[in-house]
């Protein structure tokens, strides 16, 4: 085996475990933005919806609940979605503004 094949190999090798790395770390990013999301949510629909702290939920507390989750996740998700194009656009603009 020459230097150089052996060179390119653990170039590859070190580029395999850089994604490896960063995939990780982006999971790990993707799941504590997830539970700061449920924090929130609950933290905000249990303000909104519980006023008087008791053994047991009520049937309009457990509606209104149910309700806030729902319109929360949604807005959630129209934001999330809303950035990601931004987001997408703006790399774009930035590649097509590099490139002659």
């Amino acid at each position: 085996m020459s230097f150089l094949s052996s060179s390119s190999a653990g170039s590859l090798d070190m580029q395999a475990k850089k994604e490896a790395v960063m995939q990780q770390v982006q999971q790990e990013l993707a799941l504590a933005n997830a539970q700061e999301l449920i924090n929130k949510m609950n933290s905000k629909c249990y303000d909104k919806c519980i006023p008087k702290p008791g053994s047991s939920l009520s049937s309009s507390e457990e509606k209104c609940l149910s309700n806030c989750m729902e319109r929360y996740m949604e807005a959630f998700n129209i934001v999330s979605a809303t950035y990601v194009k931004r987001v997408s656009k703006e790399r774009e603009a930035a590649l097509g503004a590099t490139t002659f």
